[in-house]
């Protein structure tokens, strides 16, 4: 239980500390989301009065107090009808109350609409560009790794190490650049792919899969952590091979793919997850890059057009959504770690 209550406590701090830096950097940079919103040929009137609507008329220190009283699942709020939130009332104080209530991330200042609502429509779109890219490092990465341990100094080791040098170094942007022109210009009419295209298309009003949409962005993403995860394969697993517990198995008969298999593998997962993790985060940061190139509607594309616009509330909630997985990985990667590892299982039970 303690340890339930510390996971959550870090997790808050650690959301409060994103909100409020972007909060006021996002206050403290030159623009007008108005301005923006309405063009440059406005009379002062119209804009005051478009700004008490969007609640920027106020104090930042008020307009920041309200900002999280919005995200905040306890939230003081007014009572009907000029009630804010729906939620579940615990306390009426005189005119207000205490609700508790899902997160409020307000209303898109260009659209108007929910920006949750607008968020769910493409977070499925990232997590599954995300998914696809992960699964190409983690299957063609860890047989690669391994196949490079067995045939170590070799020709094909050496080769492979030089491609995936130079695939850690590659920035996503560049390599989005370099991808789209070579697959979709250079080479479309043997490929048939298309520089731009999100996981879902339009026919006369009918939606469909476009899975093929996928195939060069989740290349492009997949290129960095596939590097990784063969270059810490080869490595972990050419240590655990030198360890006795690896050369008693040989000892006693076993072939070394089967003593791999049984007891050197296992043990040297544990770099590759914590790789997978930490680059998690890095792809998360080339996926507003990547997305952008290849107009993949997920939520770097919307993050990157709500930076353009100045729409607050858009790049506040693609953000704080952003972070909150790459938090989330973190703590699925360490339940990983105790599952592949029971001296890590030992050592957390003991505390």
């Amino acid at each position: 239980m303690y340890r339930l209550f510390r996971h959550i406590l870090y997790l808050l701090l650690v959301l409060w500390g994103i909100i409020s830096l972007l909060f006021f950097l996002f206050n403290v940079l030159p623009g007008d989301p108005v301005r923006m919103l309405t063009g440059q040929r406005v009379d002062p009137e119209t804009l005051q009065n478009i700004r008490k609507d969007l609640g920027l008329d106020k104090p930042i220190w008020q307009q920041y107090l309200l900002y999280l009283n919005d995200l905040s699942i306890i939230s003081l709020d007014n009572k009907k009808p000029e009630a804010r939130y729906s939620g579940i009332e615990i306390i009426s104080l005189g005119k207000t109350r205490l609700v508790i209530k899902s997160p409020y991330l307000r209303e898109s200042f260009q659209t108007r609409r929910p920006v949750t609502n607008m968020i769910m429509e493409v977070l499925p779109a990232s997590l599954f560009l995300a998914i696809f890219a992960i699964g190409i490092a983690v299957v063609i990465g860890i047989p690669l790794g391994i196949l490079m341990a067995l045939r170590q100094n070799s020709f094909i080791d050496k080769f492979v190490l030089s491609i995936t040098s130079l695939g850690m170094a590659l920035p996503s942007y560049f390599a989005a650049i370099l991808i789209g022109w070579l697959f979709a210009f250079v080479l479309k009419d043997l490929t048939g792919l298309s520089l731009t295209g999100s996981l879902y298309e339009y026919d006369l009003d009918k939606k469909y899969l476009a899975l093929q949409n996928i195939i060069l962005p989740g290349i492009t993403l997949g290129i960095r952590p596939l590097s990784v995860v063969v270059q810490l394969t080869r490595n972990s697993l050419l240590q655990e091979m030198g360890k006795n517990y690896f050369r008693t198995a040989r000892a006693k008969g076993l072939c070394i793919r089967e003593a791999i298999r049984k007891h050197a593998l296992r043990n040297s997962l544990n770099p590759v997850i914590t790789a997978l993790s930490g680059w998690f985060a890095s792809m998360l940061a080339g996926m507003v890059f990547v997305e952008y190139i290849f107009s993949w509607k997920g939520i770097g594309f919307m993050l990157v057009d709500g930076l353009n616009q100045y729409d607050f509330p858009v790049v506040m909630g693609c953000i704080l959504i952003i972070s909150i997985i790459f938090i989330s990985m973190n703590y699925l990667t360490d339940f990983l770690y105790v599952l592949l590892d029971p001296r890590i299982r030992l050592s957390v039970n003991n505390k």
